[in-house]
């Protein structure tokens, strides 16, 4: 692994536009705007490193669905903060009926710098993002300045067949709604879903687009409609379960969930179990079950423990949910401990690699149970945010 300067391409901005990135740049508290797609640098892979990696993903993602398993065997779920009956019964339900219902994608986040194990950040298998890039303009900026080469990315293929292969477990005679929220300011929401909606399309599906407050509830017959009163018996939405289930038609959410064997009216994807891989508490409790694997860090529920000790490693602080390091707090070596208030996963502080004064982060995309492409983001500091930078990559 070794990250390159590189002339960026005359036009770029409008290039990457074209192919679905309508936000290549990002607005900085200053006012001003720098690049989110940036192309004046990109990493490079050997094939053998990448074919590593891939294990290694495949192999976290396994390690996630035991955990789910244990969660739901063990009546965990008040760890995760899921204290409501309904949506315990509705989740394990959803678990236990897995292989009836579709399930798309998720996105590994790494800590790996080229040498030793790669570690895993945290798992966002429920609405991840950056997906667009990853799959799309970075593909084609390879094939522009290194044709010949080749790239960790078979996102598109791999999302176009897993459509094929779950159509019939889709409800027959309806389309699939694709949906974000319009409270989405940049776009990304929007053209993720629009192209998992192509995906789809390519797969033979037929499909609509709506945003979330458009969903409308139908009281006469007690079911979701979108804007031309047509009932939502399948709906993809980039719209996180916490919010979905709390929201104001959170109860009807849960009153007409359809997880597979007909118990419903909606088939929602990703499925309602996924709350369990995208929630900071498996972490914990991946580590609990496997001590000491190569590719965890060591991670609680009840405080810092030994992280925080003289001599530990220090520690981070995360939200059980959040996005974009949201509510995320570093502590460093020798810091006095800091028991939040808030629930949280306190896990072992493993700084970013620097590459030239850019902390970077790999995001390790699944499509289904296997590993599927990489997404690269460099931030300033050590906290991946809003202000990261996406850097594209070759193999070499």
């Amino acid at each position: 692994m070794e990250r390159h300067t590189i002339e960026p391409r005359p036009g770029w901005q409008e290039t990457v536009e074209e192919q679905g990135l309508i936000y290549p740049l990002t607005r900085y508290p200053d006012g001003s705007l720098r690049p989110y797609w940036d192309e004046s640098a990109y990493y490079s892979f050997s094939l053998p490193e990448v074919e590593a990696l891939e294990e290694v993903v495949e192999e976290l993602h396994a390690l996630c669905l035991a955990a789910a398993a244990h969660i739901v065997e063990k009546d965990r779920f008040a760890e995760l903060g899921i204290t409501d009956p309904r949506l315990v019964a509705r989740v394990t339900e959803a678990w236990r009926r897995r292989a009836e219902l579709p399930t798309l994608y998720g996105r590994f986040d790494l800590r790996y710098d080229g040498t030793g194990p790669a570690k895993m950040l945290e798992y966002n298998a429920d609405t991840p993002t950056s997906l667009v890039e990853a799959a799309s303009p970075q593909w084609f900026w390879m094939e522009e300045r290194f044709p010949g080469a080749d790239q960790w990315n078979s996102l598109h293929e791999r999302l176009v067949d897993a459509w094929k292969r779950q159509a019939h477990l889709l409800p027959p005679g309806s389309p699939v709604h694709f949906v974000h929220s319009e409270g989405d300011e940049l776009g990304e929401d929007l053209m993720t879903v629009a192209y998992l909606r192509e995906t789809a399309q390519q797969a033979g599906l037929d499909t609509e687009a709506l945003s979330v407050e458009r969903i409308g509830w139908d009281r006469i017959s007690g079911r979701f409609v979108d804007d031309r009163l047509r009932f939502i018996r399948a709906c993809f939405k980039l719209y996180p379960w916490e919010w979905l289930t709390t929201d104001r038609f959170g109860p009807y959410v849960l009153d007409t969930l359809d997880n597979g064997g007909g118990t419903g009216t909606t088939c929602w994807i990703e499925p309602a179990w996924k709350m369990l891989l995208s929630n900071k508490a498996l972490l914990a409790i991946l580590w609990e079950l496997n001590p000491g694997h190569p590719n965890l860090l060591p991670a609680y529920l009840d405080g810092p423990r030994e992280l925080a000790a003289a001599g530990g490693p220090g520690y981070v602080a995360k939200p059980l949910l959040g996005r974009e390091g949201a509510g995320v707090t570093l502590h460093e070596p020798g810091a006095e401990p800091v028991r939040r208030e808030e629930p949280c996963c306190y896990q072992e502080l493993a700084p970013l690699p620097d590459f030239d004064g850019n902390r970077v982060v790999l995001g390790a995309w699944t499509v289904g149970d296997e590993s599927a492409g990489l997404g690269i983001r460099e931030s300033a500091g050590l906290v991946t945010d809003e202000y990261a930078r996406f850097i594209p990559h070759v193999i070499l």
